[in-house]
């Protein structure tokens, strides 16, 4: 569970972030969407330590990550698993490579323990036989499942994902969107998931926050988001022309 408490973040005098509070529960996908600007990735960024926000709490399962010490940070961030806009990978690298890299650099696990690792995470993401082959060799769509065997490798407690349909076909999407909501429940991850696809919203969103200019304006689930109240939420969500005929039905 991840809690955050009145989240302020300004750069120069533009407040970005003003007072936002939420709690992600562990085993839901938990959403965060909103406009452009709308200060969803700042609120990432801030909840992983990228950024440092200028006052509030962000608690991981109740430890202070921003004023922890060294120690604490550390080992908060290796229970972190970031799948990143477009994937990311190293292309210098192969699969098996991209997916074992945060196990080089964060654990002194032996090597054959490693590899098994590997195995097992490129089996769930159904990507078996595919270690040595380069992620020019390989479609958008493996290329994100790819990420995700990375991301959650070194048994990661907490998922960021930063648009992670972002570049692929709706099918395609879905079946990344579903992967996500299986491992998250499946493993019990806390995961945190910034977008703008409302086909996402609809098929995972268990749990859904709305910021819109630097400020929490609604949150529920994708049963409730249709009928908001929320004129500035009703604008996002009504903006595409399937979602007005699904309304209207």
């Amino acid at each position: 569970m991840i809690e955050v408490k009145n989240l302020v973040k300004s750069f120069d005098d533009k407040v970005v972030l003003d007072g936002i509070s939420t709690t992600f529960n562990k085993g839901k996908t938990n959403l965060i969407i909103g406009a452009s600007g709308s200060g969803k990735s700042v609120m990432l960024k801030n909840i992983v330590g990228l950024f440092k926000p200028d006052s509030g709490e962000i608690l991981y399962n109740g430890r202070d990550f921003i004023n922890a010490h060294r120690d604490l940070k550390t080992e908060i961030r290796r229970e972190i698993g970031m799948l990143f806009q477009g994937g990311a990978l190293f292309d210098s690298m192969t699969v098996e490579q991209n997916v074992k890299f945060p196990l080089d650099i964060l654990t002194d696990m032996p090597e054959d323990e490693k590899l098994d690792r590997v195995n097992f995470c490129l089996k769930r993401v159904k990507l078996e036989d595919t270690n040595k082959r380069m992620p020019s060799e390989i479609s958008g769509g493996m290329q994100k499942r790819v990420g995700i065997a990375r991301a959650i490798v070194n048994s990661s407690q907490y998922l960021f994902c930063d648009e992670p349909n972002s570049g692929l076909d709706p099918i395609t999407s879905i079946k990344i969107d579903r992967l996500l909501a299986e491992i998250t429940e499946e493993y019990q991850i806390t995961t945190v998931n910034v977008t703008h696809d409302m086909n996402s919203v609809m098929e995972i969103g268990e749990y859904i926050m709305f910021l819109s200019n630097s400020r929490k304006l609604w949150e529920g689930n994708s049963d409730e988001i249709m009928h908001s109240g929320v004129q500035e939420l009703d604008e996002f969500v009504f903006a595409n022309k399937m979602m007005r005929k699904f309304r209207d039905q």
